[in-house]
């Protein structure tokens, strides 16, 4: 569930295709600069109702699914 809505947050913010966003892609591999990672965090704040202190370390989709789950728990 977590995965499936950051996954839409990124495919919206960044306007890539579904198929491109996995729990392996990198968000270099997905061209996203550091404001692009800035408003995807923001998105999944307001989504998830979760506060994502720092991008440190949030390399990967997975990282990110990670740390929001974490959150969630």
């Amino acid at each position: 569930m977590v995965f499936e809505k950051i996954k839409a947050i990124i495919v919206e913010e960044l306007g890539k295709e579904p198929e491109e966003v996995e729990l392996t892609t990198t968000f270099e591999a997905l061209d996203a600069d550091s404001l692009d990672l800035f408003q995807i965090i923001n998105e999944i704040e307001d989504e998830l109702d979760v506060k994502i202190e720092s991008e440190d370390g949030l390399n990967t989709v997975q990282d990110l699914v990670t740390y929001v789950e974490k959150q969630l728990a």
